[in-house]
């Protein structure tokens, strides 16, 4: 089931306690805008992001069963003119999808204490304050990725991996350790996996392992699966072919289209 609009509302739409396990990847902050006055990510600072972002998180707690688990693949973004929110109207660029990302940035509002040029820490903010809300902070997992995005820089190390945050609603829940015996896991905290593209959008995509392994583990066959932050709809069609069903939310209609069109394929695994 896909239900579209701003996550913040249509989340209030699930029944109290029907989702076993959360696996979604939200926007980065400030990097793309997507077009829609509903979006997250365009925020005027760091915190106020991570914020909205908790907030979410707060309200799908009440819909999450006791033993359910929820899965996050947060990145992480540098503080500037390429990195950031601002609003600026220069240099724009236009995509099939109707979303808009901007190559050129003005400087972002002052910080109190993050100085242009810093790494911004976003995900470590959204995993403490998860904490201080009362989620408990299972795992702290690294996706390590073969394939990083080029970057023109000189200064330091090219960017080659995101966080996977675990959190659980209860001290006790459903995990099943066998699913994560891969190659590409090993059972450890370092999942080297290769980014993905599609051709439809954009976007890079994540790849279908790594909503696999979030599945797997956290939920069993006929369980249902929720992404708030659809996008490609790469959980939805993983939670499929897993023979779990499945609840997404996004806000852009063109994404929609593409979901359908990736959900209404595909085979079990």
């Amino acid at each position: 089931m896909i239900l579209q609009g701003d996550c913040l509302t249509k989340v209030e739409e699930l029944e109290p306690l029907s989702i076993q396990t959360v696996v979604t990847s939200p926007p980065y902050w400030g990097l793309r805008d997507y077009d829609n006055e509903d979006q997250l990510g365009q925020e005027s600072t760091p915190e106020a992001f991570v914020s909205k972002l908790v907030y979410l998180f707060n309200r799908i707690r009440e819909k999450l069963k006791d033993d359910g688990t929820v899965w996050v693949n947060i990145g992480d973004t540098y503080f500037g003119p390429k990195g950031g929110h601002f609003d600026s109207s220069n240099s724009i660029t236009n995509n099939d999808t109707g979303s808009q990302y901007r190559q050129q940035r003005k400087a972002p509002p002052k910080h109190k204490y993050i100085k242009t040029g810093d790494l911004t820490g976003i995900p470590w903010m959204f995993a403490f304050q998860m904490q201080r809300d009362g989620w408990y902070l299972k795992q702290d997992i690294i996706w390590a990725k073969p394939n990083p995005m080029p970057e023109a820089v000189d200064n330091r190390c090219v960017k080659s991996h995101e966080y996977i945050f675990m959190f659980t609603k209860k001290k006790q829940y459903y995990f099943d350790a066998d699913a994560l015996k891969t190659n590409d896991v090993r059972r450890s905290d370092v999942w080297f996996l290769k980014t993905a593209s599609l051709k439809e959008a954009h976007f890079a995509v994540f790849p279908e392992k790594l909503p696999a392994l979030c599945i797997k583990a956290g939920s069993r066959e006929g369980d249902v699966v929720l992404d708030p932050f659809m996008g490609a709809g790469t959980t939805a069609l993983v939670a499929k072919k897993l023979g779990r069903k499945w609840i997404g939310i996004e806000v852009n209609p063109e994404y929609i289209e593409i979901i359908k069109r990736r959900t209404a394929q595909g085979q079990l695994f």
